[in-house]
């Protein structure tokens, strides 16, 4: 599969038989659609001022990738707290990130109404983010099943295999990149699992952690292409200039813990059966919602 942008006008999947699980980064869509619609400061309310511009964003952006991707088996995770066992290790870990809106409080347990009322689960667990929960599933079901993971998390792609793809969704709505192992490769020449190692080296300023001071993302790349993995960096520091080896000799004990921060734990304590999850809509039950959230110019999209 080539590297390419899926707008309006999906390819022919037909030829790909067999059971494909859609698996959404529900937080992340989430509040994509909230700050897509509410950055003019115009939030939609319902007729009683119920704000719900994330959730009509969700919807919208959830049937577009349905359509687009045909999924057989839909699952929505979701992060169920600030705290996990990565705060445990790096106390700082998110502390960054200012607090949601207030007009999107209330929209995180109204959108997985929603998303119930289509017949799709849940997901999520105590101490984990949905990274963890959908690397989890995307490992267990991958071994028989063809897995879309939707998300617009980067750091999913150390995610990629044979099996499961990587859906980047991109500026403009509709917009998508898919990332297989090979595309992964053309594109910025790494593997999924050195995806890994360059955060560990260069940190994440959105989830906080530093990587190693002074070693910035073009150095990162340069030295995972090169050494193979943080494992053979160490082992060839003698091979790197002065300045590159004083600056990660002074910063081990981080390029560790930023590289266990950035690996996604792919054993959280979740299930999911596929007799679970089939994508079958009861229309009526949607259409229920719909009227209830004034999702009216929205019922169109149910199948």
């Amino acid at each position: 599969m080539d590297l390419f942008t899926w707008n309006e006008e999906p390819p022919v999947l037909q030829e790909e038989a067999g059971s494909r699980l859609l698996l959404v980064d529900g937080m992340a869509i989430l509040f994509r659609a909230y700050f897509a619609t509410a950055y003019g400061g115009s939030v939609r309310r319902t007729s009683s001022g119920l704000p719900v511009n994330a959730v009509h964003g969700f919807v919208r952006y959830f049937m577009d990738a349905v359509r687009k991707f045909q999924p057989t088996h839909v699952a929505c995770c979701w992060d169920l707290g600030s705290t996990t066992f990565r705060t445990g290790e790096f106390a700082l870990y998110k502390a960054n990130r200012p607090d949601a809106p207030d007009d999107l409080i209330p929209q995180f347990d109204l959108v997985k109404e929603v998303v119930a009322s289509f017949g799709v689960p849940n997901i999520g667990a105590p101490g984990f983010e949905a990274d963890d929960c959908i690397g989890t599933l995307a490992k267990l079901h991958g071994r028989e099943h063809e897995v879309f993971v939707l998300t617009g998390d980067h750091d999913m792609l150390q995610l990629v295999d044979e099996k499961v793809s990587v859906v980047i969704m991109k500026k403009g709505h509709g917009n998508y990149m898919v990332y297989t192992p090979q595309t992964l490769l053309e594109e910025r020449g790494l593997t999924p699992a050195q995806i890994i190692d360059v955060k560990g080296l260069m940190g994440d300023a959105s989830d906080n952690y530093p990587g190693v001071k002074g070693i910035g993302e073009k150095t990162a790349h340069k030295l995972v292409q090169e050494h193979g993995s943080v494992e053979g960096i160490l082992a060839s520091l003698e091979l790197l200039s002065k300045t590159v080896r004083a600056k990660i000799e002074a910063d081990l004990d981080m390029l560790h813990l930023s590289r266990r921060l950035a690996t996604i734990h792919c054993e959280a304590p979740v299930a999911l059966a596929m007799d679970d999850c089939c994508w079958s809509v009861n229309r009526a039950l949607v259409e229920k919602k719909f009227e209830e959230l004034e999702f009216r110019s929205l019922i169109s999209l149910i199948s």
